[in-house]
């Protein structure tokens, strides 16, 4: 079999389920993805611009926690510490007195899909330990949240931190 013929033969999938009139299920579109994609590459812009609101580039990250995958890799996931409800964008700068902020994303209405209650717990236990803890339904609104945030001064720490003695230095090289 030649390399050619291996990969195409990999390439083979089941074929879709089929609707009521037996035509194929169309293809799933993830809305939200697309959409969170378009906001970060929107807040890349806004650092490369100079505006306040790229600040915050550095510090967003997406948490993988959604999707598909075989049972292996959610399993595998689970035990290397994956959790149900992590917001979509964590951003780890303190402003206007919280730790940080929490956005969870969804899709502009009518694509987005509904808060689930691991989400709703996650957001709602987070503002508790001091992080703002915010939904965003669609890019506009997200675009919202990060340019009020952005315009929020930079927490300030009241009291001396204490240092851990466990760890291994990283600070020295």
């Amino acid at each position: 079999m030649s390399w050619r013929q291996q990969t195409t033969a990999k390439k083979l999938r089941r074929p879709r389920a089929l609707t009521k009139n037996g035509a194929p299920r169309a293809k799933p579109v993830d809305w939200e993805g697309q959409e969170q994609a378009v906001l970060i590459r929107w807040l890349y812009g806004e650092k490369m611009r100079g505006h306040p609101v790229g600040e915050l580039f550095d510090a967003t990250f997406h948490m993988p926690n959604g999707g598909h995958c075989n049972k292996k890799t959610a399993s595998d996931f689970k035990r290397q510490g994956v959790k149900a409800g992590v917001s979509d964008l964590p951003i780890r700068q303190a402003r206007g007195g919280w730790l940080g902020l929490y956005l969870e994303f969804k899709a502009t209405p009518p694509k987005d899909a509904p808060l689930a209650d691991s989400q709703f717990k996650w957001l709602e236990d987070s503002e508790y330990e001091g992080y703002c803890a915010v939904l965003a339904l669609g890019f506009e609104e997200a675009k919202a949240v990060l340019r009020e945030y952005a315009s929020w001064p930079r927490t300030q720490i009241a009291s001396e931190r204490l240092a851990l003695e466990s760890g291994a230095e990283w600070r020295n090289g």
